[in-house]
């Protein structure tokens, strides 16, 4: 029994929107290897991770998401960056070990280190010598102030950290955090800061700079465009107004696909963006009704790839484009790293 199914539906948004659409070779920016025994949690059955991290999805191993990609992107060949999944108790050596091991026979790809604030500089990098890792997964539930949403991001990346992967020209997958994003003046300050005391960091912000819509973006975009060795991912975006104000802002030769496997990405259902917030629509969390159309959902990785379709339409991107956006883009981003 696969660990996902298409249906009809799926199968119908395939083979009308997205088959001509995504190319042959995919380099996913955005991915997690992780194994539920390390989330460390004692009342982790009854936490906020338990609805979405299934049995099936328990053991994200390389090969499950080979198996995930065969499914949803049929005849595609697909590297990629992988990191843990940042449980907010979490088994850090553990999860490094795991993904090391899982992407190591994989040359072509690469994987980030999960990082916790309390970390030496010199634990940090034995870890990535040791581990082979392209660079550094900080997140914003690790934050030394106790305050997930509102912190900045040397609140949850001490500046030691940087420091490291300035010396050794590593990637730092950023999850912002703050209310407003992008958009909000101390991240961008920080950014900037950041980038010029630390050239050699390159920083990938996921989630199109955490702009699940337009409107962060837009008023940070060409601010955001100024600043050197600044890249984005798409994972997990299905808005196609965000995709579009991403490319038209920065522009494509910074923008890399990521699905957000797993589970987000083989999830049914999406992200909605509404006022200045956004939600995760499931099949599960809604009391709509949908009496008046096909009910059912595809899976989140699909809106994504819909919005990215869409906005390169309206952007007008050539195939050479698109190929650099799901592919190229990422790939010598991690040539850059390796040459080091």
């Amino acid at each position: 029994m696969p660990v996902i199914e298409r249906n009809d539906l799926d199968q119908q948004i395939w083979d009308e929107e997205l088959a001509d659409f995504v190319p042959s070779k995919v380099f996913d920016a955005h991915t997690h290897i992780y194994r539920w025994v390390d989330n460390i949690d004692p009342d982790k059955q009854n936490g906020p991770f338990s609805s979405f991290v299934r049995p099936e999805f328990e053991h994200a191993s390389w090969d499950l998401l080979d198996e995930c990609d065969h499914i949803l992107m049929p005849g595609r060949s697909v590297q990629r960056l992988s990191f843990p999944f940042p449980f907010p108790q979490c088994d850090f050596d553990g999860s490094n070990a795991f993904i090391t091991g899982e992407v190591s026979p994989h040359p072509q790809s690469g994987a980030l280190t999960l990082v916790h604030p309390s970390m030496t500089a010199d634990q940090v990098d034995a870890t990535v010598r040791a581990g082979g890792f392209l660079g550094l997964k900080p997140y914003r539930f690790y934050s030394s102030t106790g305050d997930p949403v509102e912190c900045r991001i040397t609140d949850f990346m001490a500046e030691h950290q940087i420091a490291v992967a300035d010396q050794h020209g590593l990637i730092i997958m950023m999850h912002l955090s703050r209310s407003r994003g992008i958009s909000d003046e101390q991240n961008l300050d920080d950014l900037e800061w950041l980038t010029t005391k630390y050239p050699r960091v390159r920083w990938i912000l996921a989630h199109c700079a955490r702009s699940y819509s337009s409107w962060p973006i837009e008023k940070a975009g060409n601010r955001l465009r100024d600043l050197p060795n600044i890249w984005c991912d798409t994972s997990s975006v299905c808005e196609s107004d965000a995709v579009e104000a991403l490319l038209r802002t920065i522009g494509v030769d910074r923008v890399m696909y990521g699905s957000d496997d797993v589970p987000v990405g083989v999830l049914r259902g999406k992200y909605v963006a509404f006022g200045f917030g956004w939600a995760y629509l499931s099949e599960e969390n809604h009391s709509l009704n949908l009496s008046h159309c096909d009910p059912r959902m595809t899976f989140t990785r699909y809106e994504g790839l819909r919005a990215m379709q869409r906005a390169a339409r309206s952007v007008g991107l050539t195939r050479d484009e698109i190929q650099a956006m799901f592919h190229d883009n990422a790939v010598s981003l991690i040539e850059q790293v390796r040459s080091q």
